[in-house]
């Protein structure tokens, strides 16, 4: 395939992930309160949460520098598809590649901007677009919306079981968004079949 529809192709999957991560994350924003839940099954429901941290609302570094790493990352992710396009490399390996690079995308828009055109979500109340810095934070300080859960089954731990004995455990607990999904299924389908390529590319590049 040439390098034309290749890169068309990667456009195509990155402008559709970031529609559909930016589409459901402003309608969760501006359509429910903070922590409010709607039940789709028993094992999926809608559940508004805001994060500063990283994937399924992980916490573990500052939130400016998150947002500057996570710039940075897309730089190198964005000039790395683009040398893959460029070298013809299999179709479905940019593809998972535009994947990973659409999520970053997709949560760096709320990071970057969310703070200064949305009002604050909180329980009990709706947020609402507001005129730019009027926003609940600043430029590079917004939160993460995330909406998907997935609590596939409850139960206890048995009691003598270590540290959490006795105490409910949900499996699948973590709430996460359309650009979490992206990521993790770029990086663990290139992880599983694209291994070789993977690192056959990176040689390649380091001495390009």
């Amino acid at each position: 395939m040439s390098k034309k529809y290749t890169g068309w192709i990667a456009i195509l999957v990155i402008v559709s992930i970031v529609i559909i991560d930016q589409v459901s994350k402003i309608w969760v924003k501006t359509s429910m309160s903070l922590l409010e839940t709607i039940e789709i099954t028993s094992w999926f429901k809608i559940y508004f949460i805001e994060n500063n941290g990283m994937a399924f609302g992980m916490e573990i570094i500052n939130k400016l520098f998150l947002t500057i790493f996570r710039i940075v990352a897309i730089g190198f992710i964005g000039y790395f598809l683009h040398f893959l396009v460029k070298k013809k490399y299999p179709v479905g390996y940019i593809v998972f590649v535009a994947l990973i690079w659409a999520g970053a995308f997709g949560n760096i828009i709320d990071c970057v901007f969310y703070g200064e055109i949305f009002s604050a979500s909180y329980p009990g109340h709706v947020a609402s677009f507001v005129p730019i810095g009027e926003g609940y934070s600043s430029w590079m300080h917004g939160k993460v919306v995330d909406m998907l859960y997935f609590p596939l089954f409850e139960g206890h731990f048995p009691e003598w079981f270590p540290v959490n004995g006795g105490e409910k455990f949900i499996f699948f607990s973590p709430i996460f968004n359309i650009a979490d999904s992206a990521i993790t299924v770029g990086i663990f389908v290139i992880l599983l079949f694209y291994r070789k390529t993977l690192l056959a590319s990176l040689e390649s590049k380091k001495n390009d």
